[in-house]
């Protein structure tokens, strides 16, 4: 009898502390500890967290962090991610606070200095692709290219539970090409929440028909000759910027994962922990754990 494989839940912790940030801040909610100090993208993260493991049963998870505000693709273009405003005052400690929580609830956090959390995601997804079964929960579908057999992703859609899932075959009914080649569509459409232009003048729909029919960025340059002429010029007008989208568009897959899969396994939480919880001020997620409020829900 074959053994089932891991399920393993990998979060985007970036990606749910901010969406957990706004979801009360735009009302003003922080729910300050008694220091002071903003709790509420913490505590959203935590519960959202809580409610996946609930939802999607895994057996594993992994919680991946940017870590700093500079990474290689700053090295590449001065201007990427440049136009993006800098974090809420109130959201800044939380930054840490959130890791600390996650380490102290008994998850894996992983990131290193220079890279995203999406090289960390897939280099996580990369290194075990033969032995588990992933879910990428995140907002961010720049990470539709890790896209394989093994490999799902949960899009955070409303509230804690509903979320639009894509898988390989999913990916390749909607868009006709492999999930490998998404960032080519980005090179030429460009991404204008990272700050990086593609090609001037091409958009979503022509940058997916360009890939559907010659493949790859590279393909196409070598194929000019049979584009329009006004395709042609856009293009030859902006190829060192279509290179340079290519890459910053590529999610990379080999940043070091220190650790073995068996270290990724879920444990359960302990009621020693909601002391800790009580006196940081995450009291609704203390609650939550103790089984005194739904585990699900909104702040």
């Amino acid at each position: 009898m074959t053994q089932e494989k891991p399920r393993v839940l990998v979060i985007d912790g970036m990606a749910l502390l901010f969406r957990s940030f706004f979801a009360t801040a735009m009302s003003g909610n922080y729910f300050k500890n008694e220091k002071g100090i903003p709790t509420n993208a913490v505590q959203g993260f935590a519960r959202h967290v809580l409610a996946a493991q609930e939802l999607m049963n895994p057996t594993h998870m992994a919680v991946c962090w940017d870590k700093g505000m500079k990474t290689f693709r700053n090295d590449l273009f001065d201007g990427y991610k440049a136009n993006r405003p800098k974090p809420a005052e109130e959201m800044i400690p939380q930054f840490d606070m959130a890791q600390e929580l996650s380490e102290h609830l008994g998850w894996q956090n992983f990131g290193i200095v220079g890279m995203e959390a999406d090289d960390t995601i897939a280099s996580i997804t990369h290194k075990w692709k033969d032995e588990a079964h992933f879910t990428i929960v995140s907002g961010d579908k720049d990470l539709l290219q890790l896209l394989n057999p093994s490999t799902e992703i949960a899009f955070t859609k409303k509230g804690f539970t509903i979320y639009d899932y894509y898988n390989h075959e999913r990916f390749t009914d909607e868009y006709g090409i492999s999930p490998l080649q998404f960032p080519d569509v980005k090179a030429f459409m460009g991404d204008s929440s990272d700050g990086y232009a593609g090609v001037k003048g091409i958009g979503p729909k022509t940058a997916l028909q360009l890939i559907q029919a010659y493949g790859s960025v590279e393909k196409v340059i070598d194929s000019l000759h049979l584009l329009t002429k006004g395709q042609r010029t856009k293009i030859e007008a902006d190829l060192e910027m279509l290179h340079l989208s290519k890459q910053l568009a590529t999610i990379s897959r080999d940043v070091p994962i220190e650790a073995e899969l068996d270290h990724l396994v879920i444990p359960n939480i302990d009621t020693n922990k909601f002391d800790f919880l009580y006196e940081h001020g995450y009291t609704i997620l203390a609650r939550q754990l103790q089984g005194k409020q739904k585990p699900v829900g909104q702040l």
